[in-house]
């Protein structure tokens, strides 16, 4: 009698755990199809004038040229956007993921950045500035070292909030501020080769 008690007992803890093991599964996977749904929904359209996708970014925008930031325009974002946030980073650099530029709180009404961006903390349009990877404010150009050509990424984010925080922040700190405030996105992607 008590060891039919004890086999009835296992088998109901066993059939508790798969039945929250399944609950999970199809939670996790209704999530999924939920966030994957709104992303395709919600794409920016990122160009510029100087070079297309999956081009060669001109020896201007470099450090092997005059370093100015490119001319970027994007495409209209959700009517809850409070503020965009740019970041360029190289995913191809030897250390790791290199960041070439933060600008974020650039207000809603704006759809583009001129060329050649000062280095200074704040803009006239009360846009902020981060660092990157070289340790600056504002843009650094493609540096990579002799080799393969680097990809850049340069990616315009819709965010339903102006963030708090401060002139000089990382990427990291901006992109840990912005998470979960995404209402759009959008990316064009440069390469560049240093040949000498």
């Amino acid at each position: 009698m008590l060891f039919s008690s004890m086999f009835t007992g296992k088998r109901l803890v066993l059939l508790a755990v798969l039945l929250i093991t399944f609950l999970s599964i199809m939670t996790a996977c209704i999530g999924e199809k939920q966030i994957s749904k709104e992303e395709a929904d919600m794409t920016l359209t990122l160009t510029s004038t100087a070079f297309k996708e999956g081009s060669e970014i001109p020896i201007v925008y470099t450090c092997d040229g005059q370093d100015i930031s490119p001319p970027l325009t994007w495409s209209e974002a959700p009517a809850n956007t409070k503020t965009f946030v740019l970041i360029v980073d190289d995913p191809d650099a030897p250390g790791g993921v290199f960041t070439h530029w933060v600008l974020f709180n650039l207000p809603s009404n704006i759809k583009q950045v001129e060329e050649n961006i000062p280095s200074q903390q704040r803009l006239s349009n009360g846009a902020l500035q981060g660092k990157n990877g070289f340790g600056n404010i504002g843009y650094g150009g493609p540096c990579p070292p002799r080799g393969p050509a680097h990809h850049y990424r340069f990616t315009v984010y819709a965010i339903d909030k102006t963030l708090d925080i401060a002139a000089g922040a990382s990427k990291q700190k901006a992109v840990d501020v912005m998470k979960g405030h995404i209402v759009a996105q959008g990316q064009l992607t440069g390469t560049y080769q240093r040949q000498h």
